[in-house]
């Protein structure tokens, strides 16, 4: 009966572990109700034949213009630049080998994206571009200098009138942003386990299982287009919002928005609310 006993309070003590590392944040309606039921257009409104690139001011303007929320990416040139850009390097989008970030902003504006006449732009362009006809999600992209993109992507925020908010893969720079910018609505993306393959098994358990949440209690967790782990579904039980990436068949529109919160879109046309 003894080892009983402890074998119930060793398992009792483990799951208040899990709760804990677990535990995201609960935003307020008022905190939401700029983002909330509303499709958001990925990295802009851009064309599968990449006629209208993706992460352009043509996408953006084109979101905005048919009243789309807006998710894009930013990260750092080497000179310390805030640029708009998704991946860590220019080779698929521009053709050209090397890494974002080993670039100045001068060299950055160089290349085209996709074979366009569109260049990289910076987020004050693309804040120019909307001027607060879209709300913007915007995910901080991970990298060496984690702290100065936070602290110089804030300050641009700060000096935008309209609404955004932020999300990362990295539960380090959501939980930046729990500390110096409470205010502002913030998200953990995420995806399952298995699709971080680039990283330690360990590395893509933390994360695609959401233990993260410790460092930044999330307030909307935006995860991936696939079947979600337990550990998900509990802490979407828990009451942070609810976002899907990325949404792309038309056919599967009723369910990605009857399920969540916020629907990031590509490759089709659906309505701009459907909450």
């Amino acid at each position: 009966m003894t080892v009983l006993w402890i074998l119930l309070a060793a398992a009792a003590v483990l799951a208040l572990l899990a709760l804990f590392l677990l535990w995201p944040g609960r935003p307020s309606p008022e905190k939401t109700a700029p983002f909330y039921g509303r499709n958001y257009a990925h990295r802009g409104l851009h064309s599968q034949d990449k006629s209208v690139p993706e992460n352009s001011l043509a996408a953006f303007r084109l979101a905005a213009e048919a009243g789309y929320g807006i998710e894009l990416d930013i990260q750092l040139s080497r000179d310390g630049q805030v640029v708009v850009f998704h991946d860590d390097t220019l080779d698929r989008v521009c053709g050209v080998h090397g890494r974002v970030d080993a670039f100045t902003l001068e060299e950055l504006r160089q290349m085209r994206l996709c074979g366009t006449g569109e260049k990289i732009p910076l987020l004050t362009e693309v804040f120019a571009e909307v001027a607060g006809r879209s709300p913007f999600i915007i995910e901080l992209k991970t990298g060496p200098r984690n702290a100065e993109l936070c602290e110089k992507g804030l300050a641009l925020m700060r000096a935008y009138d309209g609404p955004y908010c932020v999300e990362s893969f990295d539960p380090r720079i959501v939980g930046w942003f729990k500390k110096h910018a409470p205010d502002l609505l913030r998200g953990q993306l995420a995806g399952p386990p298995r699709t971080y393959n680039n990283m330690p098994a360990v590395g893509g358990l933390v994360l695609g299982d959401l233990l993260g949440n410790v460092l930044a209690r999330p307030e909307f967790i935006a995860y991936d287009n696939k079947p979600k782990p337990a550990c998900v579904r509990l802490v979407e039980r828990l009451g942070p919002a609810k976002v899907l990436w990325t949404a792309r068949d038309e056919a599967d529109r009723e369910r990605v928005e009857k399920e969540n919160d916020l629907v990031i879109f590509e490759f089709y046309r659906p309505q701009v609310k459907f909450k």
